[in-house]
């Protein structure tokens, strides 16, 4: 009777166990369940913006200088979820499978662009004119489609012969950080940014040079002039649009809300 009691108790203990588990990671359902949560962001992005909404609501936000960083909060328990863009979510999900997920329901939709100085407006028209050039030539798509969908990996972006660079050297700033927009792949910055920018300096006679920062350093490194342009999955919106000039949109985008599974 008492080896009866203890495996009872232990049976009913390892349910209730399972029980509080379930109920720990499915915290975060939807939208509706964010109030009163802790949620990690990337410092500076729109997820931080969106997320900050919440802090009247009782949420706590935890700002991290990395998406990944977040992420790695997310595993260890210290946040309940994460807010970030969905390409992103999606490679950080694809890395831990068994721990992840990211819920249906999209957070918020978005438009992303090329950020430039306030009077920079020569070079605004010049890059808006050769955006419109690779819209219409297939090569915006080719250079997305080349790191997103069934056919990635199979139209990288090359620039071409004999190009004429004679007008020297934009510096892009970006945080290379956020795959596949921009991301290291050994000691090169790669990433649907990346061959953009090329693809626009190759048609504007410009050399290409990459400038590594923080995400939220971007719009002031814009400003003062140490960066020409920034350019890192940057969403359009109303307050950005204060500090610095956006090109035309060229690709549309989510946020959405990553949890464990």
């Amino acid at each position: 009777m008492k080896n009866l009691k203890k495996i009872t108790a232990l049976v009913l203990g390892a349910a209730m166990t399972l029980g509080m588990a379930s109920v720990s990671f499915a915290e975060v359902a939807s939208i509706d369940d964010l109030p009163g949560k802790t949620i990690g962001v990337q410092l500076g992005t729109t997820g931080d913006i969106y997320a900050s909404d919440y802090e009247a609501e009782g949420s706590t936000i935890e700002r991290y200088n990395k998406g990944s960083e977040a992420v790695q909060a997310l595993l260890a328990g210290q946040v309940d979820c994460v807010i970030i863009d969905s390409e992103p979510a999606a490679k950080f999900v694809e890395k831990n499978p068994d721990e992840l997920q990211i819920l249906d329901e999209p957070f918020a939709d978005e438009e992303y662009a090329i950020c430039l100085k306030k009077d920079n407006e020569e070079l605004l028209e010049a890059m808006n004119g050769a955006l419109a050039e690779m819209k219409d030539g297939g090569v915006l798509d080719s250079i997305i489609n080349n790191y997103i969908g069934d056919a990635a990996g199979q139209t990288p972006y090359t620039s071409p012969e004999n190009v004429d660079r004679s007008n020297g050297t934009l510096v892009m700033a970006t945080n290379a950080e956020f795959e596949p927009y921009e991301y290291h792949e050994g000691d090169e910055i790669i990433g649907i940014d990346a061959d953009i920018a090329q693809a626009i300096c190759d048609k504007l006679g410009y050399e290409l040079e990459i400038s590594d920062m923080e995400f939220d350093a971007i719009l002031p490194a814009v400003q003062s002039g140490k960066a020409d342009f920034g350019a890192a999955g940057m969403t359009i919106t109303e307050d950005r649009m204060a500090s610095v000039n956006f090109t035309e949109p060229y690709t549309n985008a989510k946020q959405v809300i990553i949890v464990k599974k």
